[in-house]
């Protein structure tokens, strides 16, 4: 007797085994989630094979887990062609049992730490707790303290009592050029701060912190690389809107072209950001800083066309969701520079780079060949320090030329 899942899926028989009673809840996740009628088919039958076979086994469900699969998994191959998915749906089977409370999650054995990543560990409790700093800067610092500690003790003890000046500073020599200059100032300044604390727990007597190269700090040493304004008109215009991917990337093109936001700013964007009788979005920028900032109306309205025409059903809160299941919002930033990436290569345009961040380096070359200040694009583009946006005094050469003073009698 046929047994129908839902509109899409028809099983031969009715499901049996300690899973069968939630077939059809699992199914209605997997819809929700957006995946594909051949998909969904291929999951909700493997299913139902697997119960069957947890049946034959004696398996009960608290007792279900990753194991089961694999067994499972090598019984089938013998009588039937395995595919491509089949692990991967049975792995969305067990999350979906424990999203549920129907099986316990899986405990994973910790792997056992090398003596330089108990330092590591250390030192960043000792930052977390004793200096109270941000997670950014403690999430910048530990891989430095990390590549440091294995290229002095390898997989070996860690005896920071044997480490010379030397060391430190043929350390620095070796990885300084290999960074960018930004990269690079950290990775000194974690060392200092790692070689401080080393002190401070008396594990070193000597202040080697003190020894740390330091690295070559040009002011503004390169002019940042802006898209060209024809050229986002360009890349705007080749966009198919038809489609529901062409109405998002278009939306998020020109958030980025004429916002200025941060691709993390836009892929956290959620609905309840956005205030459309005010004609305001509220920006989550830096350590989670609100900014209000004015909708342009055809800002506005290219996401109203998105959300309207193009964006998939979902119970996520996210404005931009993935186009392929499982329908949710990008995890972060590098979506949207994948995005950017993709559609500038189809467009057959030589941009400065192929990131995000090239469009708000572009709005605020505009704004100051428009006669902006710096305070004003600082502002605009929610700096917290002015230095930060001095570097765009080099984008203009000729209108910094006029500034010049003649050079005294008239000599050149």
């Amino acid at each position: 007797m046929k047994c129908i899942i839902n509109d899409q899926v028809v099983l031969l028989r009715p499901p049996d085994g300690p899973i069968a009673a939630h077939i059809r809840a699992f199914a209605a996740s997997q819809v929700a989630l957006g995946y594909a009628k051949s998909s969904l088919q291929r999951e909700i039958r493997l299913a139902a094979g697997f119960s069957q076979w947890l049946k034959q086994e004696g398996v009960a469900l608290p007792r279900v887990g990753a194991d089961q699969v694999s067994r499972y998994l090598r019984d089938r191959r013998r009588r039937v062609q395995p595919g491509p998915g089949d692990a991967a749906a049975l792995r969305h089977l067990l999350e979906f049992l424990r999203r549920e409370g129907l099986i316990v999650p899986e405990r994973i054995a910790a792997r056992r730490l090398t003596p330089a990543e108990r330092g590591v560990q250390a030192y960043v409790q000792y930052l977390r707790d004793a200096r109270a700093l941000a997670n950014a800067t403690i999430t910048n610092y530990a891989p430095f303290i990390q590549r440091f500690l294995s290229d002095q003790f390898g997989e070996g003890p860690v005896r920071l009592a044997r480490l010379t000046a030397r060391d430190v500073v043929r350390f620095v020599q070796r990885q300084a050029p290999r960074l960018h200059l930004k990269r690079a100032k950290l990775l000194t300044s974690a060392l200092r701060s790692f070689l401080r604390y080393a002190r401070y727990h008396g594990a070193v007597t000597r202040d080697l912190a003190a020894v740390v190269p330091a690295v070559a700090n040009w002011s503004m040493p390169a002019i940042p690389r802006a898209i060209g304004d024809e050229q986002i008109r360009q890349l705007l215009a080749s966009i198919d809107r038809r489609m529901a991917m062409g109405r998002r990337d278009y939306a998020i093109v020109l958030l980025l072209a004429r916002l200025g936001l941060r691709a993390n700013e836009v892929s956290g964007l959620e609905l309840e950001d956005i205030n459309w009788k005010a004609g305001q979005v509220s920006v989550r920028g830096k350590r989670d800083h609100r900014t209000v900032l004015p909708l342009p109306a055809d800002v506005g309205a290219a996401i109203a066309a998105y959300l309207r025409h193009g964006r998939p059903a979902s119970a996520s809160r996210r404005v931009f969701l993935r186009s392929k299941a499982p329908l949710r919002g990008f995890l972060g930033q590098c979506a949207i520079g994948s995005i950017i990436r993709h559609r500038l290569h189809r467009a057959g345009i030589a941009a400065p780079t192929t990131g995000a961040h090239q469009f708000r380096h572009a709005m605020a070359t505009r704004m100051l060949r428009h006669g902006a200040s710096l305070a004003e694009i600082g502002e605009i583009l929610r700096h917290r320090h002015l230095q930060t946006t001095t570097i765009y005094t080099k984008v203009d050469v000729t209108a910094l030329r006029t500034l010049a003073l003649p050079w005294p009698r008239g000599a050149r």
